[in-house]
């Protein structure tokens, strides 16, 4: 498909390594970051290989040996410093972010933007909390920077899963070398900027763009890097790790999800079902945790449809860069078509089709966009039970009791995510602590930025935010006196 271009196209024509924007070592070939809104080219990065992996790794390993010695002052000096400079770009980021992902500009500005900002800071914070040496006995543990790490990063969430990555490492003592989504690679090019006028030490941050199967293979295989960190799709980390297993190096994986909302049979309704379609539908679907297994009562089931039917009709479409939706577009066209393909599944395989569905929406013929589609009548057997869509899709299931919901909900590959609605808080914890899952949200409990976020199963290994990121980057060692 031939794609138009805008007439303010955004060109990036160099990697960040060793402190220096340098030439690709293959110049001229670039990738196109497309306007889920308009489908138009939006901006152009360097298309790196492996040749520009091993210089950012050369830099990275030679960076690690002064680095590592830092002080925690220093660190959290260059910390604070990114944090400010990132806030200083705010506007910036969001607006880019919306035009590459979808999500509205006002979420944009405190998801996408103001959050990853916020992460730098709060490493500096951490950072101070943290001991480093420990007696026991006749040993001395002391915690160790693990040294280089290689960091993969997903399209949804761009910036935010790189700080996620980036902060603690820096503030472990690592270097890095980033591996941007080639999809929405746009904020990484801006850290980048940020880090320079920062004036961090040359080699501690390096940027590589390009493919996964190029670019990120060569990370994860290189001899020289000692970590990969890698979000995405749980398809996409297992073959990092098998790629990473030939060096016997550490990997931590942030992969799918496929999360379950149990609505017990004394919650009330009307908060349950919008507080999870809010969950759910965030930035369009496009969201790991999203919970979009929707678990209501028998006997309510027929109350609960209708609820979930009158609230998928309240997330308007709209163009994101102005607000003038509840929600944007997907990110791209394959994507638009992957989620009308699940959507044309569910009906195949005999679910009830409430409201939305595969077909484009009537007044908005530019854009990736895809109706907010529920789902009656599912069961957990199903293809749009089972499978992560990544759009705004959900499946109602119906369950006989409270033992029954949480087999229902632990019915899964995936352990990433979960919620519970209750009136009462002391059951919702008991059922919370049942589901196999990183993380559980009771009655619409908000995101923590420091408390841990990973999974359980096929959602990965390690955890990321708060102390637990910063452990993820530490190695132990023990002296024996």
């Amino acid at each position: 498909m031939t794609v138009a271009e805008a007439t303010d196209v955004k060109t990036y024509e160099k990697h960040y390594i060793n402190g220096e924007w340098v030439e690709p070592a293959s110049p001229g070939e670039f990738l196109e970051v497309v306007n889920a809104s308009t489908e138009e080219i939006m901006a152009r990065v360097p298309k790196g290989n492996a040749a520009d992996v091993d210089r950012a790794v050369a830099a990275a390993r030679a960076a690690f040996e002064t680095w590592q010695t830092s002080t925690i002052e220093e660190r959290c000096e260059m910390l604070g410093k990114i944090s400010q400079g990132l806030m200083a770009r705010l506007p910036e980021i969001a607006m880019t972010v919306s035009k590459e992902v979808g999500m509205p500009l006002k979420l944009s500005q405190i998801i996408q933007a103001g959050l990853p900002a916020t992460t730098f800071g709060n490493y500096a914070t951490i950072l101070q909390a943290t001991q480093f040496e420990e007696k026991i006995g006749n040993s001395l543990v002391i915690k160790e920077p693990v040294g280089v790490i290689g960091c993969i990063t997903p399209w949804n969430y761009p910036l935010h899963q790189i700080a996620n990555k980036v902060a603690p490492a820096i503030a472990a003592g690592c270097t890095v070398v980033l591996k941007p989504s080639e999809v929405a690679p746009s904020t990484a090019f801006i850290l980048a900027e940020v880090i320079h006028t920062a004036g961090l030490p040359k080699g501690v941050f390096n940027l590589v763009a390009g493919t996964g199967p190029e670019v990120g293979e060569a990370m994860a295989g290189h001899a020289d890097v000692d970590m990969i960190n890698f979000t995405g799709s749980t398809r996409a980390g297992r073959r990092v790790s098998e790629v990473a297993a030939a060096t016997i190096k550490r990997v931590a994986l942030e992969l799918g999800g496929k999360s379950a909302s149990i609505v017990l049979d004394d919650a009330d309704l009307e908060a349950a079902i919008p507080g999870t379609f809010n969950q759910a539908f965030m930035n369009s679907g496009q969201t790991c945790t999203a919970p979009t297994r929707l678990l209501v009562p028998e006997s309510k089931y027929a109350e609960a449809v209708e609820i979930a039917k009158k609230t998928a009709e309240s997330f308007t479409l709209g163009d994101p860069t102005t607000d003038a939706g509840k929600i944007g577009p997907l990110i791209t066209e394959s994507q638009r078509e992957r989620v009308r393909g699940y959507i044309a599944k569910g009906v195949a395989e005999g679910a009830r089709l409430v409201t939305g569905g595969a077909g484009a929406p009537e007044d908005l013929p530019r854009g990736y966009y895809v109706k907010p589609t529920v789902f009656a009548d599912v069961t957990n057997d199903m293809t749009i039970a089972r499978e992560e869509i990544f759009g705004p899709v959900m499946s109602i299931l119906a369950y006989k009791d409270e033992e029954d919901a949480i087999r229902i909900a632990n019915d899964s590959d995936y352990g990433l995510s979960g919620a519970v609605w209750s009136s009462d808080d002391d059951r919702a914890q008991r059922v919370a602590r049942r589901m196999r899952t990183g993380q559980v949200n009771i009655n619409g409990g908000a995101f923590n930025p420091l408390a841990p976020f990973g999974g359980y199963k096929q959602s990965g290994h390690g955890r990321e935010l708060g102390k637990y990121g910063l452990e993820e980057f530490l190695e132990v060692k023990s002296m024996q006196m």
